[in-house]
């Protein structure tokens, strides 16, 4: 008699949710199973109901066996179809299905009644349902008490065809959340695929940063001593040769190094991180360089990483663009964060080399990762007055 999308879901408790897919599978087959109710209504109706013919009462009842019916079938047009529609359609059955009641001396053609009170709670607001239930009382009392099909049915039991319209009330409000469960779990997911999109552009960020620190710089100073040394040549300075191609082959194996560091900070294994900063220091030819302060402890791994890398730029960039100059390690333990300052006095004058121009962008975007600050700018006072000073300050 009532809509009830939610018949296939047991009533001892909450189904177990298994996701939008699976609600919206179920929906579906609420409607396959209303379809079905609705056929065997009307079938059973045509079967059951008499009398049935082609003149006179007979025809006046197979007439309103077919308006109930076209009108039945309106349980099955859109959630969202306009009420300027479904209000006159189901009106008209309202009043075919009293006057059917009144007519029939047997049979089950009194059930569009009930069927249509139901689905009139399902289909509207409280007030209207209300009112369009109280009128399917009313006529259907009305027409078993004048009419013929008085003798079959008892004229109260006209009143009880509006009853079914609280079901459908019902009915809906159960309709509506399970679509909003469907919506909310359908939400969920897109934000979770938004989510790991956002995950793997910023991990794929967070490996060009790494390539850059590793490739970028190395390249460009490989490449610089190479165009040194062909320069050389030209003047027959073996001696100076032999010399460039020396530290072309030393920042090689440099780079080995760092692309060894990178390996493991890409695979997230722990390194030491003092021991680590004295070897990147030495390995540039700052041997002694690095100053610790603080009680030192380890930081998280992601921490250790950043400061490495930041360490490697702040290390790679000083001996590009002033070579030969002082360089200062500084790492500060304090409480709540951990700072690291790298420090460079003024060199001889670089020749110009092209970079990738993302060595501060890289810098700061790993120390935002971690809700740190990174100053950088020229040295202006002490010894390494016209020098360069970045400053890292990551909590941990």
């Amino acid at each position: 008699m009532a809509e009830n999308p939610s018949t296939h879901l047991p009533d001892s408790g909450p189904a177990p949710d298994r996701g939008p897919g699976h609600r919206a599978v179920l929906l579906r087959q609420d409607g396959a199973v209303r379809w079905v109710v609705t056929s065997v209504v009307i079938v059973t109706a045509f079967l059951t109901t008499r009398p049935v013919g082609l003149e006179g009462r007979g025809l006046a009842v197979a007439l309103l066996l077919v308006v109930c019916s076209l009108a039945l079938l309106a349980r099955h047009l859109p959630a969202d179809c306009p009420p300027r529609i479904t209000l006159p359609v189901l009106t008209c059955g309202v009043l075919a299905s009293a006057a059917l009641t009144g007519l029939i001396s047997g049979g089950s053609g009194f059930l569009f009644a009930y069927f249509l009170a139901g689905h009139i709670g399902f289909r509207f607001p409280a007030r209207q349902a209300l009112v369009l239930a109280a009128l399917t009382s009313l006529l259907c009392a009305l027409a078993l008490a004048l009419g013929p099909g008085g003798d079959a049915l008892p004229w109260a039991m006209g009143l009880t065809t509006g009853v079914p319209v609280v079901t459908g009330m019902l009915s809906r409000s159960r309709q509506r959340a399970v679509e909003a469960v469907v919506e909310s779990a359908a939400a969920a997911e897109r934000a979770a695929r938004a989510e790991a999109r956002t995950a793997v552009l910023t991990e794929r960020s967070r490996i060009a940063r790494d390539v850059h620190d590793v490739l970028a710089h190395s390249l460009a100073g490989i490449n610089m001593q190479l165009e040194l040394a062909d320069a050389l040549l030209e003047t027959g300075d073996l001696a100076k040769v032999r010399e460039a191609n020396a530290k072309a082959h030393a920042m090689v194996r440099d780079s080995l190094r760092q692309a060894q560091w990178t390996v493991h900070a890409l695979r997230e294994d722990a390194l030491p991180l003092v021991e680590s900063l004295a070897a990147m220091a030495e390995s540039s030819g700052h041997r002694d360089a690095l100053v610790v302060r603080g009680t030192v402890r380890e930081p998280a791994a992601k921490v250790t990483q950043q400061l490495l890398r930041i360490a490697q730029e702040a290390l790679t960039n000083a001996a590009r663009h002033a070579p030969g100059g002082g360089v200062a390690v500084e790492l500060a333990f304090d409480g709540a964060s951990v700072t690291l300052r790298v420090r460079n006095g003024p060199g001889r004058s670089a020749v110009p080399t092209e970079g990738s121009g993302m060595g501060l962008v890289g810098m700061r975007e790993r120390v935002a990762l971690l809700g740190g600050t990174l100053t950088t700018g020229p040295v202006t006072d002490g010894p390494d007055r016209g020098g360069w000073m970045v400053e890292a300050v990551i909590p941990g």
